[in-house]
């Protein structure tokens, strides 16, 4: 029998669905029966319980799951045999008036919308390109060598100065009252490494130990205290111990320290170098693929299934409550928070993953094993034991997906690319890396 589909407004259709009781009655009783054999009831024995004691006990229930077993069939067929691409659950609802001897149902739900994408030829994307410098291998040398710096007490009258860790009291007062967070004993900061606000460091800076000095501090307006933001505060502060800094030495005994392979400076440098270089390979894969989604989006015409968008919406609330319990914050289940917040993003999110989807189906852009194994062992190159790793990612399905999905972004970022008008735009080092 043909299915007759009704269309409501844009993506949502009606479908009616009609059910024989007869068949509904009759595996209510299948049912029954076969749960007879098994029920424990007080007073009879194992497979011994009436059916009519059965029916008493357990009739609705069943009744009740064989009709959305059977509603949920019939909306399956009838979609299928109109060829219908069902976005989120369907919204089912009794009819009244249904001949004798039949149930009659609305079910009213969401189809995925046509994606139609223009002529990617006419976009344009700016593509950035970026090398690993000498200067950002120095620089990252630099950073593991005051990872692992070590700390000598400084003279009396010695001055605090850059790179000194000075441990210190104090305690700021704002109108006369000391404010949360505003005093602290044998506290220890790093001078002049954006620890603690500029003002309190060229303060501190210059000091002896045993000296004391008072001092005003502006808080900034976006200051994380809101309590205290634009506000002036009264410090006083007493330099307890400092302490100089000592960095290892750049030899072969600091390349064995860091575990490299060939402990000397031109394996520690190469070793080096190959890391800052694969993160800047993901880093300006990223940025380019955002140019390509940001291209996408803006070639492409279709509406929104609102079931899709809400549920991104509660995925996204989740995640932010999810967020906030990782962060300690008390009730983080029971926090309000509204889903317009993430309206935006998330029907971005829905509309970006419709037009790759499209992409990917016309263009036969899908994922290849030997695409995802490369990736995984990309990912794991890093790592001490990158076997692990592989068997790590290999052995969930979950992670197996993620995989998938980055790698056939990376398809269509490639195809994309391959059809636009593209600029290349070469930036330096540390502009891309500063980017989040």
């Amino acid at each position: 029998m043909a299915v007759t589909v009704e269309t409501l407004e844009k993506l949502e259709r009606k479908i009616t669905l009609s059910l024989p009781l007869g068949s509904i009655e009759s595996e209510v009783q299948t049912r029954l029966k076969r749960l007879a054999r098994t029920v424990k009831m007080d007073g009879f024995r194992p497979g011994k319980v009436p059916m009519t004691v059965v029916s008493q006990r357990y009739g609705y229930s069943v009744q009740y799951e064989v009709m959305n077993d059977k509603v949920g069939e019939a909306f399956s067929v009838a979609a299928n045999e109109a060829k219908l691409r069902v976005a989120g659950q369907p919204n089912i609802s009794q009819k009244e008036g249904a001949p004798e001897g039949e149930m009659h149902f609305d079910a009213v739900f969401e189809v995925y919308p046509e994606v139609k994408i223009a002529d990617l030829s006419k976009a344009t994307i700016e593509r950035v390109s970026a090398q690993v410098t000498d200067e950002a291998i120095a620089k990252t040398i630099e950073i593991l060598r005051k990872q692992r710096r070590t700390f000598a007490q400084r003279a009396a009258d010695a001055p605090a100065q850059e790179g000194d860790r000075a441990t210190i009291d104090f305690e700021g007062k704002i109108d006369g009252e000391t404010f949360a967070g505003g005093k602290a004993e044998d506290f220890q900061f790093l001078v002049g490494e954006g620890q603690m606000l500029k003002e309190f460091e060229d303060a501190v800076r210059g000091m002896k130990s045993g000296e004391s000095k008072t001092f005003p501090l502006s808080f900034p307006e976006d200051y994380h205290g809101k309590d205290v933001a634009g506000k002036q505060a009264d410090f006083m502060v007493t330099l307890k111990k400092l302490e100089a800094a000592h960095l290892p030495e750049v030899n072969e005994a600091f390349a064995k320290v860091l575990g490299i392979p060939d402990a000397s400076l031109e394996g520690l440098n190469a070793d080096i170098k190959k890391n800052l270089e694969r993160e800047l390979k993901f880093r300006l894969l990223a940025r380019n693929k955002n140019a390509v989604m940001d291209a996408l989006l803006a070639s492409a015409e279709l509406d929104l299934p609102k079931s899709s968008v809400q549920t991104e919406l509660e995925r996204m609330v989740e995640g932010a409550r999810a967020d906030l319990k990782q962060r300690g914050i008390k009730d983080a289940e029971k926090a309000p928070i509204p889903e317009d917040l993430f309206r935006p993003q998330a029907e971005k999110r829905v509309r970006l993953g419709l037009v790759v989807a499209e992409l990917v189906r016309a263009n036969s852009l899908e994922a290849k094993p030997e695409q995802l194994k490369a990736h995984i062992d990309e990912l794991s190159a890093s790592y001490e034991k990158p076997e692990e790793v592989v068997r790590w990612y290999m052995g969930d399905r979950r992670r197996m997906a993620e995989v998938e999905a980055v790698v056939i972004e990376n398809n269509v970022t490639e195809f994309v690319l391959g059809k636009a008008q593209v600029t290349d735009k070469a930036v330096s080092f540390d502009e891309l890396m500063a980017q989040n």
